[in-house]
């Protein structure tokens, strides 16, 4: 406090003041100068993430600690999978579960050109064909997605979706090109999990596969991608594994599954279907279907016929090049003259 010119004046303390009020206990003379509420009292705030700190505690016991440090994580693919394997041994998820999650791992280090099918045994359609050729295609290969090329193979132009024939059928004058939706390319490196996080946003089913030069390489589907994780998806022609691979059809012929082992197809019709012993060296063929595709000399076609050690084999139903299904059926015997 200080007197000019009869008035008196308050100064304000200075700042090393301040701090040795703070610092000097309450009944020091330096404090009395000053009332109580000129006192700098630290502020008590109730940490808002106090609870936060409290879900972060740690609370695993001791032996887990233990067992985790001597048990450490799995550190690679292959040890993730083995866990997998001994979680499904201890009864802690099922082996379908399990076979999902292998699915799911492997896919990650797989890429379009793992799965496509490879471009010589795409259906494609030309946009030149007419229609009735069109249909017909359509009808004996029986998929839903086309991919529609003009002049050479190499030149996709768009997806023809197989309802969409049904609209030229009803009004003919319609130009097939106003029916073809883009078309999408993708590199062969493409990752599948990006691949079909792709399929999901932008709403398509089917890709064109190119190869590092811009060629076509391929084409895979929406399908192709899920069943690396859920397996093959079964269609009507599909069976279940153990209803067996040969049945009986009420016009006394038989279905035939294309992956049936070539020794059984022999037996089961009594015939010899494997040459002779001197020609076993350029024999390599395990299923009824490679050795049809072998003795017919092309991928074989839904429709075609061949016959075979007095069998006709009819193509019932193909699936990524490979016959799925055969009608199988004796050769009826010529009359006799």
């Amino acid at each position: 406090m200080s007197e000019k010119r009869g008035t008196t004046t308050l100064t304000s303390p200075k700042r090393s003041d301040l701090s040795s009020c703070v610092r000097a206990p309450m009944g020091s003379s330096i404090l009395r100068g000053y009332s109580q509420p000129h006192v700098l009292q630290p502020l008590t705030v109730s940490d808002p993430h106090l609870a936060r700190h409290s879900e972060r505690t740690d609370k695993r016991t001791f032996l887990q600690k233990l067992a985790e440090f001597i048990h450490p994580g799995p550190d690679s693919t292959d040890e993730l999978i083995a866990t997998l394997a001994d979680a499904e041994h201890h009864h802690i998820i099922n082996s379908e579960s399990r076979l999902m999650l292998e699915g799911v791992i492997r896919m990650a280090d797989m890429t379009a050109g793992d799965v496509m099918v490879a471009a010589p045994r795409m259906d494609l359609l030309s946009i030149d064909a007419p229609f009735d050729e069109l249909l017909h295609q359509v009808i004996e290969t029986a998929h839903s997605r086309f991919p529609v090329h003009e002049g050479d193979r190499e030149n996709i132009i768009g997806i023809l979706m197989a309802k969409d024939l049904l609209k030229l059928q009803r009004a003919p004058e319609l130009n097939i090109r106003a029916l073809l939706r883009p078309a999408v390319f993708v590199p062969e490196s493409k990752g599948l999990n990006d691949l079909l996080r792709q399929f999901r946003d932008n709403r398509n089913h089917l890709a064109i596969v190119i190869d590092e030069f811009g060629r076509t390489a391929g084409l895979i589907t929406i399908e192709d991608v899920l069943e690396q994780i859920v397996g093959e998806i079964e269609d009507e022609f599909d069976i279940v594994d153990d209803e067996g691979d040969i049945f009986g059809l009420p016009d006394k012929s038989f279905r035939v599954s294309g992956d049936t082992a070539v020794e059984r197809v022999a037996e089961a019709f009594g015939v010899r279907l494997t040459p002779d012993k001197e020609d076993e060296s350029s024999y390599d063929f395990d299923t009824i279907g490679g050795l049809i595709a072998h003795a017919m000399g092309h991928v074989p076609k839904r429709g075609e016929r061949h016959t075979l050690a007095g069998l006709d084999f009819v193509v019932l139903h193909t699936k990524g090049g490979a016959v799925r299904w055969f009608k199988v059926s004796p050769v009826a015997p010529s009359p006799k003259a």
